[in-house]
């Protein structure tokens, strides 16, 4: 057993919380007949790991009840060294001879926070999580909101010319059947084009991951994914189960606020891509997390629910309004408060002939931000 580091990071040192070693578990599920061939993939990439910088250690384990069970752990002297490598192209192109031998995968992550050696326990200087509280840096996972609706959002490119074919794909295929087990519900997707993005935000009663997977598994969803696989600007491989499920995590723009009131009136939904300046995205997104906090609580703003999605620089904002965007841009782009625009002006990339706070500004960031609707669909569980 290894000791925790003595130079582990502290708040006192860096200014930031100490955030521990990183214990990353990976569960495969090796093909029948493949074993030969995974154990010589894993031979070749553990020494390419081993000099990713941050890498500690790791071990192969095969289960002692099914021997097409796998498991690797490493160990990593922090997350960041970690995830940094785990979403970069070099990994996906690492780990690609896996692909052919292994059936599917689920990667684990934790902290290590406490180890006992003999009579001896060593405590990690990292303070556990409290409950919804995430590490620094890690997306937190999709939980419901004060509704039990779980939100999520996907985003993609596709190539430059093909938009019209990708929105004509997009809205013809039937819906898949709402209904995914006695826990879990699909009640509503709002897909949307802005140039050559699109974005599509599910709304989900119950396990988002298990909705997500059956959605993935319907027939109808099937034909219209490979359809429209020429036409992305990313190539991925749907037969391939890691392959596709590499893809869909990096397209997933996570949930990071959602603000709802109960008003009445006729409801129209928007969405809008926000052009972020390099680097503020997460301020920009707790902007409008609070901008929209208010806006939802005051009975006279047309706001009636808002959902802002983030990855990275990538910020996407789903409301609900019971009123013409344009005939109140502030609070359609959630920018209604004092100074709330002119903060906006610093965190997004605007041009200088239409500065905001001012009207016209507004106007034309409305008309840059506004997505294009191309498919809404709700069960009859929504």
């Amino acid at each position: 057993m290894t000791l925790l580091s003595t130079t582990e990071e502290t708040a006192t040192t860096t200014g930031r919380p100490a955030t521990g070693r990183l214990r990353v578990v990976l569960m495969l599920d090796v093909h029948d007949g493949a074993q030969d061939h995974f154990l010589d993939v894993y031979e070749l990439l553990r020494h390419q790991v081993a000099a990713v910088p941050g890498h500690i250690s790791d071990q192969l384990c095969q289960s002692i009840d099914d021997p097409s069970r796998w498991l690797i752990t490493s160990e990593w002297e922090s997350a960041p060294p970690f995830l940094a490598w785990v979403d970069s192209p070099a990994h996906r192109d690492m780990v690609k001879p896996l692909h052919g031998c292994v059936r599917d995968t689920r990667s684990l992550r934790y902290t290590v926070l406490r180890e006992t050696q003999g009579t001896h326990t060593i405590d990690s200087l990292a303070a556990p999580l409290g409950p919804g509280e995430h590490h620094p840096g890690v997306p937190a996972a999709p939980r419901p909101g004060p509704d039990g609706v779980v939100r999520h959002a996907l985003s993609f490119t596709v190539r430059p010319g093909a938009e019209a074919k990708a929105a004509e794909l997009l809205s013809g295929y039937r819906s898949p059947q709402a209904r995914v087990d006695d826990t879990t519900r699909l009640l509503r997707t709002s897909l949307f084009m802005r140039g050559n993005r699109v974005v599509r935000c599910v709304e989900v009663a119950g396990d988002l991951v298990a909705a997500l997977r059956h959605v993935a598994q319907q027939p109808e969803v099937r034909a219209v994914e490979q359809a429209i696989n020429p036409y992305l600007e990313e190539h991925r491989d749907l037969d391939d189960p890691m392959a596709a499920r590499d893809f869909f995590q990096r397209a997933a723009i996570p949930a990071v606020h959602h603000h709802a009131a109960l008003k009445s009136g006729p409801v129209q939904r928007h969405a809008y891509l926000y052009p972020v300046r390099p680097g503020c995205g997460a301020a920009l997104a707790e902007l409008l997390a609070g901008e929209d906090e208010h806006a939802a609580a005051d009975p006279g703003s047309p706001l009636v629910r808002a959902t802002v999605h983030r990855r990275d620089d990538l910020v996407v904002r789903l409301v609900d309004l019971l009123t013409d965007p344009a005939s109140d841009p502030a609070t359609a782009l959630g920018v209604a408060g004092p100074r709330a625009a002119a903060v906006l002006g610093k965190l997004a990339d605007i041009p200088t002939e239409h500065p905001v706070p001012s009207a016209d500004g507004l106007r034309h960031l409305l008309a840059e931000c506004t997505m294009t609707p191309v498919t809404d669909r709700r069960s009859a569980d929504a």
